[in-house]
């Protein structure tokens, strides 16, 4: 069964003659009675009733008929939406590492689902290497990271440098220099955190040797700061969102470069107009940073 198959079927209906159809259609109309005959015998039914030099459809051709133009609108909608000038809609997929999704993205999502409501947004929260497989394995349509990946198969554009932020509550005193850590306890995402990685790059240079324990968990990572159990090296971001809940104090070092975050995407994927949106949106909002 085919599209213009189906189509062919819908003119006859409306018209009740294969010759109108075919003036219609632009094409002879002994194409249109070979089509109609194959569609016929795939279905097993007759869709026309022939009388004299006219067509009655059949009553399986007005079940038939009512399918028809539901699959001829949806793919006429198909077109529409995948036009360039198209308002975006369907789903979108995007991932983010914590650290954007916490400090960076709540208003630019909420701002996006204002402008394209006919968007469908589904948003998922992993490490930067689970992102990046799920981009690749077309399980997520984007994704903001923090590292910049080569991947023969991965598009990025830069969207914001994450300026860094030493935090620690008050309790434990001022943090002037890298030498106030000696001996403190750093709460830290796991290895591969680009974030850990300048702490430790930083820590090194200054000769300053000190244990780093693995928490997975922004919230987790601030409510052990708060309660002046350590200290952590975070972006402004989430610096900024949860310095309200008190007793948090931050601290910024020169020699701590913000650290750029990218957004990505599989390059093999043809034109996806809600997530060209979504990257416009997001260059345009933090373009600044």
């Amino acid at each position: 069964m085919e599209l213009s198959q189906l189509k062919m079927f819908k003119v006859v209906a409306d018209h009740g003659s294969i010759v109108q159809a075919a003036k219609v259609l632009h094409c002879v109309p002994s194409n249109i009675t070979n089509r109609l005959k194959l569609l016929e015998q795939e279905l097993g039914v007759a869709l026309f009733i022939r009388r004299g030099r006219g067509l009655v459809i059949s009553p399986s051709g007005e079940l038939f008929l009512g399918y028809a133009n539901k699959i001829l609108a949806v793919c006429q909608e198909a077109k529409r939406a995948l036009a360039t000038d198209a308002v975006p809609s369907g789903v979108l997929k995007i991932g983010a590492i914590e650290s954007a999704a916490t400090g960076r993205l709540p208003i630019l999502l909420s701002k996006y689902h204002h402008l394209y409501p006919d968007v469908q947004m589904q948003f998922s929260t992993g490490t930067w290497s689970q992102l990046i497989n799920d981009v690749v394995g077309h399980n997520l349509d984007g994704a903001i990271i923090a590292v910049n990946t080569i991947h023969p198969d991965i598009a990025q554009v830069e969207v914001y440098k994450e300026p860094l932020v030493m935090i620690a509550s008050p309790s434990v005193g001022a943090i002037c220099a890298p030498q106030d850590l000696e001996q403190m306890n750093i709460f830290m995402w796991p290895e591969g955190c680009p974030y850990r990685r300048a702490l430790e790059g930083w820590l090194n240079e200054h000769h300053v040797s000190t244990a780093i324990t693995s928490i997975a968990s922004y919230g987790t990572i601030l409510g052990c700061v708060s309660a002046g159990a350590g200290v952590s090296l975070v972006p402004v971001g989430v610096f900024e969102q949860f310095k309200k809940i008190g007793n948090i104090s931050g601290y910024t070092f020169s020699q701590l470069s913000p650290v750029q975050n990218y957004f990505v995407w599989n390059k093999h994927v043809g034109f996806h107009r809600a997530k060209d949106a979504f990257a416009e949106l997001l260059q345009n909002e933090f373009k600044r940073l």
